[in-house]
C-alpha cells in the first residue's frame, strides 16, 4: 500500500520522527498484542464515531492501523484517513489494510498531527470525524494537535479523543507503576486534556462531552456540534470522578 509523505520543511519534527522509529522499530511487531491490556476503551471511542453514511473519517497517530480497519469494518460505506509520523509504523499498517483488503477505502500519509496540510496529503480538507487514540500523551505539542483536528472538522463533524487521565479512582502505587512503565515508551498523560479540549469547544462554540473511564485510568472526550447525540457518551460529565462503565 502506498503512503503519502509530507515533503521536508522546518515544520516537520525530524527529531521525533526519528525517536518513534527508533521506540517501534521493533515494537511495532508485537504492539496490538501487548497493547490491547492496557490501551483501554479505544472499542469504545470507535463505537461512538457515528460516521455518517458516506462519512470520511481522520485518525491522527494511526500507529498500526488497528484502529482504523475495526472502524472501517464498523463503517463499511465510508472512507478513513491516517496520519503518522513514523514510517516504522505506517509499514505495518499498510501491510494490514492491505491483508484486509481495505486499500481502496483507507488511506495512509506520513506527517507530523500538529501541523499537517490534508489537502496535499489527501486531496480533501475536511472531515466528518476526527479521532484521537492515545497519541496525545506521546506527542510534543499537543496541544496544537487538538487545534490542527479540529481546523481539519467539516461543518458539523465531531472530534473523539481518548487518551490516559490521571489515574484518579485508582491506588496510588497502581499510578506509580503504570506512570513508569509509560515513561519507558515516552509517554506522559496530559493533565490539563479536559482543559484543553473544552477551551476548544468553547473558541469554536461546539458541544463538549467528557468522561472518565475505569476509575480514571482513561478519559474519553468529544467535541461536536450541538446536535450531536452519542449514546456511548451520555452528557457532559463534571469535573469530580463520574461513574465507571467497564
Amino acid at each position: 500500500m502506498s503512503t503519502t509523505e509530507l515533503p521536508a520543511s522546518p515544520e516537520f519534527k525530524a527529531n521525533h520522527a526519528e525517536l518513534m522509529d527508533g521506540v517501534y522499530r521493533w515494537q511495532r511487531h508485537i504492539y496490538d498484542l501487548t497493547r490491547k491490556y492496557y490501551l483501554l476503551g479505544r472499542d469504545r471511542l470507535i463505537e461512538g464515531l457515528e460516521v455518517p453514511p458516506g462519512g470520511t473519517v481522520l485518525e491522527l497517530g494511526c500507529g498500526t492501523g488497528r484502529n482504523i480497519i475495526l472502524a472501517a469494518r464498523r463503517y463499511p460505506d465510508a472512507r478513513f484517513f491516517g496520519l503518522d509520523i513514523s514510517a516504522e509504523m505506517l509499514e505495518t499498517a499498510g501491510k494490514a489494510i492491505d491483508r484486509e483488503a481495505l486499500s481502496s477505502r483507507v488511506t495512509l500519509a506520513r506527517g507530523d498531527a500538529t501541523d499537517f496540510d490534508a489537502g496535499a496529503l489527501y486531496g480533501i480538507e475536511r472531515f466528518d470525524r476526527v479521532f484521537v487514540s492515545y497519541s496525545l500523551s506521546m506527542i510534543p505539542g499537543w496541544e496544537k494537535t487538538v487545534s490542527a483536528a479540529m481546523a481539519a472538522l467539516a461543518p458539523n463533524g465531531s472530534l473523539h479523543v481518548i487518551d490516559f487521565g490521571q489515574q484518579e479512582g485508582l491506588p496510588n502505587w497502581f499510578r506509580t507503576l503504570l506512570r513508569g512503565w509509560l515513561r519507558k515508551f515516552h509517554v506522559s498523560p496530559r493533565e490539563s486534556l479536559r482543559e484543553v479540549l473544552e477551551s476548544e469547544s468553547r473558541r469554536t462554540g461546539a458541544t463538549f462531552r467528557f468522561r472518565t473511564l475505569y476509575r480514571g485510568y482513561a478519559w474519553l472526550g468529544v467535541i461536536g456540534p450541538r446536535n450531536l447525540a452519542s449514546p456511548s457518551m451520555g452528557e457532559v460529565a463534571p469535573k469530580a470522578r463520574v461513574g465507571v462503565k467497564r
